[in-house]
């Protein structure tokens, strides 16, 4: 029964090497390494989760899990590089340069009063640190798509769930009860809808039908934690078809509710995140750089400018200080859901604020802004808006004329006036006094 919960209701399929496309070449030569040590010391060693399904995909992994029967306090005894991390779940950190290999001790569910884990009321794991075997470990894991073995010992895949058929079938399907494992973590739900685009899978019913009853338990989730899912979900590459999902599930307007009010309300709203998504994905693809502080700006655009005209209706401001304000009360509202650090609001706030000033095209303050520190993300921002017709098009061509011109045809293009040069004073002879004996 491949959705049973019970811990070793089933042996393995034990999968050869022959049988499957899986090659070591596929993994880094450092998750290697650590498997190799594991092994050679009496360990069991396996490569476990999205690396085994990636490489059965061929979409070549990125990031490598290892999955043992040692303790954390054996695995940091084995490597000089290692330290242990967390408290809700303890893992080990293998470092090699800049590339971390993370190895965890295989899990069991808690049965007696004084083992290491706990829950809150809804159901949510507030710490799971039970040891245990793979036999138990594979129940601990969310899909079975995520639940392959890759043994170094001799380059099997154990599958216990159906997990190899799944990835055949390109399905998400949650191991155990969906109601159950979505109430244990709720952020599963967000991971659905992450696999989903990412690869294309389609999810299990029964996993829509729980994650429909369950998203209102998001609220339950660190804000902190749903920052970091937020990037793993929108810098990924797949950001227009992970917001569609996220709305079709309930999700987005549990992350940003304010954003959902607008879109619901505004088709313009509507298609200019579109296009900043679409930009977010081509940038990505292009191998450029991509900031949340930007998609994070587009998303609470509108309801900034909408609290920003309230604002500036109850008292004398110009645009811009209206602006500033008002994504400080938007963003303070939105940090009960999703904790944003510092580095990125108050750029945001600034790139917001600066919108006004682009409408500016003549005089000295216009050239200002040109060298102001947020220039570059305002001038984006800006062009997006053009895009879809929210910013007038001449305008947004001027902004980007003006930034390849000369000093002289810059300043004709603002309309600068060359300052009358100013009269010096005739020098005044100074007159020498006579010495004595002159």
């Amino acid at each position: 029964m491949k959705n049973s919960g019970n811990p070793g209701a089933k042996e393995p399929q034990i999968i050869p090497r022959a049988a499957h496309n899986v090659t070591r070449g596929e993994f880094s030569k450092s998750a290697l390494k650590v498997l190799y040590r594991l092994h050679k010391a009496g360990y069991q060693a396996f490569l476990v989760g999205g690396c085994v399904r990636d490489a059965m995909l061929e979409l070549h992994p990125k990031d490598f899990d290892v999955a043992t029967n040692a303790t954390p306090d054996e695995v940091r005894a084995l490597f000089g590089n290692c330290r242990l991390i967390g408290r809700r779940f303890r893992l080990a950190h293998v470092r090699f340069g800049r590339e971390i290999i993370e190895v965890a001790t295989f899990r069991a569910a808690a049965v007696h009063v004084d083992d290491d884990s706990a829950h809150d009321h809804e159901g949510r794991i507030l710490r799971d640190n039970v040891y245990g075997t793979i036999d138990e470990d594979v129940w601990r894991r969310d899909f079975t798509c995520n639940a392959l073995y890759y043994n170094i010992a001799d380059f099997s895949i154990w599958d216990y769930v159906g997990g190899v058929k799944d990835v055949e079938r390109r399905r998400l399907v949650l191991i155990g009860d969906p109601e159950e494992r979505l109430r244990e973590d709720p952020v599963r739900m967000l991971r659905a809808v992450r696999f989903a685009a990412k690869l294309d899978f389609t999810i299990d019913p029964a996993v829509v039908e729980a994650m429909h009853h369950h998203a209102r338990l998001l609220s339950n989730v660190p804000a902190a934690r749903l920052f970091d899912e937020f990037l793993k979900l929108f810098q990924a590459g797949h950001a227009e078809r992970t917001f569609d999902l996220l709305r079709e599930h309930g999700l987005f307007a549990e992350m940003f509710p304010a954003t959902e009010h607008e879109l619901l309300e505004d088709e313009d709203f509507m298609r200019f995140v579109r296009a900043a998504l679409q930009n977010t994905d081509r940038r990505v693809a292009a191998g450029k750089s991509v900031t949340p502080m930007f998609l994070l700006g587009v998303f609470f655009w509108l309801p900034v400018r909408n609290l920003a005209a309230i604002r500036r209706a109850e008292e004398k401001m110009s645009e811009s200080q209206s602006l500033s304000l008002a994504s400080y009360d938007i963003l303070a509202e939105q940090q009960r859901r999703i904790s944003i650090p510092r580095r990125f609001t108050v750029p945001m706030r600034e790139m917001l604020a600066l919108q006004p000033r682009f409408e500016l095209l003549n005089g000295r303050r216009a050239v200002k802004l040109l060298e102001h520190r947020r220039f570059r993300a305002a001038y984006d921002f800006m062009l997006l808006r053009s895009e879809v017709g929210q910013f007038d098009g001449e305008a947004a061509k001027f902004w980007t004329d003006v930034q390849t011109q000369t000093a002289s045809e810059r300043a004709a293009s603002f309309k600068l006036q060359a300052k009358p040069a100013k009269k010096r004073p005739p020098r005044r002879r100074r007159r020498r006094k006579k010495t004595q004996g002159a």
